[in-house]
């Protein structure tokens, strides 16, 4: 697989997380936020496990069970901290936090346990995402900073960054589908006792079998599963900053079906966010070129 479609499957896989919003906007009234990202990794886990029995089997030898717990617990933590720090310190101060901070966060880990500094593309390329990503949410409402809240965002986006660096080794090894199945299926299972403390009747509800099923098996069965294939020839610190795209799809979705509108300043930060991604693609690409070049003068 090239660096380039590599690069375009883990953009795709953002694009589907960018819906999450939107879904959620469609939810029930009595559905709480903690509840649904609890559901969604329950039917993400079994829809990815269906896969597996369906098309493979599930290879369980030599199997990293440390991996496999960490990033299980990363991607299960993220859920309740991203969703307590956007209650507590609201929607523009959380969002940002959590996932401005996710590629750096990525980045210094895959610079101290790897020894893999990041490039100065991929530098220039994170600090135009992010300061998109803060343009995009500024003025979205009063600015609120709640210490607590602030807190729970950066766990959050250390969460995502801890999942994608244990993940990726991971499928250098194992097929995706394996991997993003147990993970999820895992993770799931951490965040059971949620479905004892919160009230899930809504799923019963006609709209929130709807609901359940986008957010469970398009944003993030199928996300995730495209997220972990390209993450077999991009680096993790590539990977989360390409994630960035998921805020600018959730802010033109706000804009097409839930008819928001958006000010001079938050289409500047669009244009950056395009802009970055769009730089870190190319890179990608020519990194790959650069690799294989290296290879056949090695050869």
């Amino acid at each position: 697989m090239q660096g380039k479609l590599s690069a375009l499957l883990i953009l795709l896989a953002a694009v589907l997380w960018g819906t999450t919003g939107t879904t959620q906007a469609f939810a029930p009234e009595s559905a709480h936020p903690i509840a649904i990202g609890t559901i969604r990794l329950a039917i993400g886990g079994l829809f990815l496990l269906s896969l597996v029995f369906l098309f493979g089997k599930l290879e369980l030898k030599n199997w990293p069970k440390k991996a496999t717990i960490l990033a299980a617990l990363s991607m299960a933590l993220y859920q309740p901290l991203f969703f307590s720090a956007v209650t507590i310190t609201g929607v523009a101060i959380g969002t940002v936090a959590a996932i401005g901070s996710a590629p750096i966060l990525s980045g210094l880990l895959e610079w101290i346990f790897f020894k893999s500094r990041p490039s100065k593309i991929w530098w220039c390329s994170t600090v135009l995402s992010i300061s998109g990503c803060i343009l995009l949410f500024v003025n979205r409402e009063a600015a609120y900073v709640d210490p607590v809240g602030v807190i729970m965002s950066l766990g959050a986006g250390l969460s995502f960054a801890i999942y994608t660096l244990a993940s990726r080794d991971m499928v250098q090894k194992f097929p995706s589908l394996n991997v993003v199945a147990v993970i999820f299926t895992l993770s799931a299972i951490f965040l059971a006792p949620f479905l004892f403390i919160f009230d899930i009747s809504w799923v019963k509800s006609l709209q929130g079998i709807g609901v359940s099923i986008q957010l469970g098996v398009i944003a993030t069965g199928i996300a995730y599963f495209l997220f972990a294939k390209g993450l077999t020839k991009v680096s993790s610190s590539t990977a989360v900053t390409l994630a960035l795209a998921e805020p600018l799809t959730a802010a033109l979705l706000g804009v097409l079906l839930l008819g928001e509108s958006l000010n001079t300043t938050a289409w500047l930060g669009i244009s950056l966010l395009i802009i970055g991604i769009v730089l870190l693609i190319g890179s990608s690409n020519a990194m790959n070129r650069k690799n294989k070049s290296t290879r056949m003068t090695s050869a």
